[in-house]
């Protein structure tokens, strides 16, 4: 897509349209700080405020946002905190050692399963337009990592729940809007609650410029690409370790495939996870500018990954 047919479907409203058609049927590796990733600080009162942009789609992509599975837990080895294969199709030990859990019967394994749930976390480009805490990050483009409580306030804002309210693409250069991000601190989680998104605004009056911005955005799809995953026998190692296991799972994957059809507890995605399913298979295709009816019931159990990793941190 060119930036003209970039503008050309903002004008048109198409690309809102796109992002949520057909809702309504379903209900980096480790390493050093990553100098792409922008995050917000709190102050010494335990609140923190920026505002932030959410960017269109990267030049050649589809979709303005990637997701990422991951797991976060301690064990008697320590802590197991990984991204899962499961993000890109593929089998993962965690998973499957959840589900072995699960079948068990245990009322105790079924608990320990939910603490090893996998999380889901989103990943977007956005541009800062206030920053208090680091000025000098105004103005620039970062990769923004976020959880389901944002995702759901971006679902609000293309879906509204009122009548009177208008639909809007928070990703869009000229018909977007500017996200107000306000934190406080509750029961050691970072709260975005109180964040908002601002009336509907043109980023910038100078499309050069939008245009200069949209090609120093950072790929998505580069995010979930197979080589930055670690392979399932190193995430094995790494689990049973974790676990306090002194050698590898004995049983094969092969034997759990059989087990399928006798499985009980599978890592279904929820609500939230499958709409966005669909909206990632039919984004490209969808042409109508009608607003379907979401239904917008979540798991209550899905943890705000960002929230949930800062927890860790501090612990």
């Amino acid at each position: 897509m060119s930036f003209s047919d970039l503008k050309k479907q903002s004008s048109l409203g198409s690309l809102t349209a796109k992002l949520v058609k057909e809702v309504e049927k379903m209900s980096t590796t480790s390493g050093g700080a990553d100098e792409r990733l922008w995050k917000p600080e709190m102050d010494k009162t335990g609140n923190g405020y920026a505002v932030i942009r959410f960017l269109p789609a990267p030049e050649s992509e589809e979709l303005p946002w990637a997701k990422m599975y991951s797991h976060a837990f301690q064990g008697p080895g320590g802590w197991y905190i990984e991204n899962s294969l499961t993000t890109i199709g593929q089998k993962d030990p965690v998973s499957e050692h959840n589900r072995e859990l699960w079948n068990s019967g245990s009322d105790k394994d079924k608990e320990t399963v939910r603490k090893q749930k996998r999380k889901l976390s989103y990943y977007s480009n956005i541009y800062v337009v206030k920053d208090p805490a680091n000025p000098a990050n105004e103005g620039k483009v970062f990769l923004f990592k976020y959880g389901k409580k944002i995702f759901d306030k971006i679902m609000e804002a293309m879906q509204p729940e009122f009548e009177d309210e208008t639909p809007i693409n928070p990703f869009d250069f000229w018909q977007g809007a500017n996200f107000k991000l306000k934190l406080v601190k509750k029961d050691g989680y970072w709260n975005y609650d109180k964040s908002e998104f601002d009336r509907v605004a043109p980023l910038l009056n100078d499309d050069d410029a939008l245009e200069s911005l949209w090609k120093k955005q950072y790929s998505l799809t580069a995010i979930t690409a197979s080589d930055q995953f670690k392979s399932y026998e190193d995430l094995e190692k790494r689990l049973n370790m974790v676990l306090g296991k002194k050698t590898p799972a004995t049983q094969s994957r092969a034997v759990m495939e059989q087990e399928d059809e006798y499985e009980t507890y599978t890592e279904t995605p929820s609500v939230e996870s499958r709409v966005v399913e669909e909206l990632e298979q039919s984004y490209a295709r969808s042409k109508s500018p009608s607003l379907p009816v979401v239904n917008k019931e979540v798991d209550d159990d899905e943890d705000d990954a960002l929230a949930y990793f800062q927890r860790l941190a501090e612990d």
